[in-house]
C-alpha cells in the first residue's frame, strides 16, 4: 500500500477539512448524533453536501455524483470521520451505502435515472430485504417467492431484521424466482415500492417493529402477501441475484469511517480516564492503561485493513474476503472497546443517555448494548471466518 497522497489529493483533503470546519454545525460534530432528534440540522447539512455533489462523491457525474476517484472518496470519508461530522452514508442510509452502488453496477438505465436522484436528494429512504427467520447466516436458503405473472412479479414471504423498513419508500429485495434450481442459482433482485406517493403502504406489504437491546427501533419484520411489482423492477438478470448480492455485501463491508470512529472512541475513553483518576468514577488507572493501549493498537490494525480494501478498490478490484476480514475484525473490536469502557467506568457506565449522571453522554452504555448485534448483522462472525478461510487461505470446506 502507498500511504502518500499526491499534491492534488492533499489539496482536496484541505478543501474537505476547511468546508466541514466552516459549514458543519458544531452540535453535529460530537460523534453522538441522534438521527431522530436532530433530523432538521442533518437535512440542512445534507443539502450543503448535495450542492457540492458530495453526498456520494465517487458516483459518476451523470448520476449526481462528483465523479471522484476512489482515493478522493477515501480522503473525503477519512476527513469527515476525523472531523466527527455526519458521513453521507449516515445521512443517506442504505441508499447511499449499498443500493446506489448496486444499481450503478447492475441496474438498467431506466432504474438509475428513476431512483438515484431520489437517493442523493434524501427524498427516498431504502431498506434491504435479505434475512429471513430461517435464512440468516445461510442467506441462500431464503424462501420468499416471486412468481412471474404477465408483466408483474407476485411476491409472498417474510423478511426480518430489515433496517429502517418502517421509514423506507423502497426495498431492494432478494427473492426466489426458480424454486427448482440449486439454491444459489434461483434467486433474483427486485425493487419493491414500500409505499405509494401519498405515503400509504403498498397493498400486501406489512411492517412490524423490532426493538434492539439498546431500546432503539432500527429493525423490522416485513410480510409480503401477494404483492405485485412490475417486471421492469428486476435488477440485472433473472435468477442471478445471488451473485449480485455478494457484490452488495462486499460493498457494505468496505467502509473506512468505522475504524476512525473506533480510534476516536478509544481516545475519548483515555482522556476521560486521565481526567477522572482517583475520584471514584473510573477504576484505578494503572489497571486500565494497558487495556486502553491494546485497544488503540487494535484500531491501528483496523485502519490498515481498511486501507488494504481501499487500495484494491483504487485498482479497480472488488474486495471479497478482504472486505469480510474488515467486517469481522472491526465488529469484534467494537465489542472489545465497549467492554473496556464498561469495565473502566463500572456502575457509571451502566447509565443511559437520559440520565443526568451519565458520563460521556451515555455513550458507553449504548455502545455496550448495541454492539452485541455487530457480529450478527451484515453476516455473522462465523460466516466471515469461513469466507476468509476458504477464499483467502484456500482451506477446504468441512461438509
Amino acid at each position: 500500500m502507498d500511504f502518500r497522497f499526491t499534491p492534488e489529493e492533499e489539496a482536496f483533503r484541505k478543501e474537505v477539512r476547511d468546508f466541514i470546519e466552516s459549514e458543519c454545525p458544531s452540535d453535529l460534530r460530537g460523534g453522538d448524533v441522534n438521527f431522530f432528534q436532530q433530523i432538521g440540522p442533518l437535512v440542512q447539512w445534507r443539502s450543503k453536501l448535495a450542492q457540492k455533489n458530495w453526498v456520494a462523491p465517487a458516483w459518476p457525474k451523470e448520476y449526481g455524483g462528483a465523479g471522484m476517484t476512489i482515493m478522493e472518496q477515501f480522503i473525503y470519508n477519512l476527513e469527515t470521520a476525523r472531523s466527527r461530522a455526519p458521513a453521507p452514508i449516515y445521512l443517506g442510509g442504505l441508499g447511499v451505502a449499498v443500493v446506489g452502488p448496486t444499481l450503478i453496477i447492475y441496474g438498467s438505465e431506466e432504474q438509475k435515472k428513476k431512483h438515484i436522484p431520489g437517493i442523493l436528494s434524501g427524498q427516498h429512504i431504502w431498506c434491504q430485504g435479505f434475512s429471513e427467520p430461517g435464512s440468516g447466516s445461510d442467506l441462500a436458503s431464503l424462501q420468499t417467492r416471486a412468481v412471474r405473472d404477465g408483466d408483474d412479479y407476485v411476491i409472498n414471504g417474510q423478511k426480518i431484521w430489515t433496517t429502517l423498513a418502517h421509514l423506507s419508500q423502497y426495498m431492494l429485495l432478494l427473492c426466489r424466482t426458480d424454486p427448482d434450481a440449486p439454491k444459489h442459482k434461483g434467486i433474483s433482485y427486485l425493487i419493491v415500492p414500500m409505499r405509494d406517493e401519498s405515503g400509504q403502504p403498498t397493498p400486501g406489504v406489512s411492517v412490524r417493529p423490532l426493538y434492539n437491546m439498546a431500546g432503539t427501533h432500527e429493525f423490522n419484520e416485513v410480510f409480503f402477501d401477494n404483492v405485485r411489482v412490475p417486471a421492469k423492477n428486476l435488477v440485472g438478470e433473472e435468477h442471478r441475484g445471488w451473485y449480485m448480492a455478494v457484490t452488495t455485501l462486499d460493498i457494505e463491508r468496505s467502509n473506512i469511517g468505522s475504524a476512525v470512529g473506533q480510534q476516536q472512541t478509544v481516545e475519548d475513553l483515555t482522556r476521560f480516564a486521565s481526567a477522572n483518576k482517583g475520584n471514584g468514577v473510573v477504576r484505578d488507572l494503572s489497571s486500565v492503561r494497558y487495556e486502553l493501549a491494546e485497544r488503540f493498537i487494535e484500531t491501528e490494525a483496523a485502519l490498515m485493513l481498511s486501507n488494504r480494501v481501499v487500495t484494491m478498490q483504487a485498482k479497480g478490484m472488488i474486495p471479497n474476503y478482504e472486505a469480510s476480514a474488515v467486517k469481522l475484525y472491526s465488529m469484534e473490536l467494537n465489542q472489545r472497546i465497549a467492554n473496556t469502557g464498561m469495565g473502566m467506568m463500572g456502575l457509571y457506565g451502566q447509565l443511559s443517555r437520559s440520565s443526568k449522571w451519565s458520563q460521556l453522554r451515555g455513550r458507553v452504555e449504548f455502545m455496550y448494548l448495541r454492539s452485541v448485534a455487530n457480529t450478527i448483522e451484515g453476516g455473522t462472525s462465523e460466516i466471515q471466518r469461513n469466507i476468509v478461510a476458504q477464499r483467502g487461505l484456500g482451506l477446504p470446506r468441512n461438509d
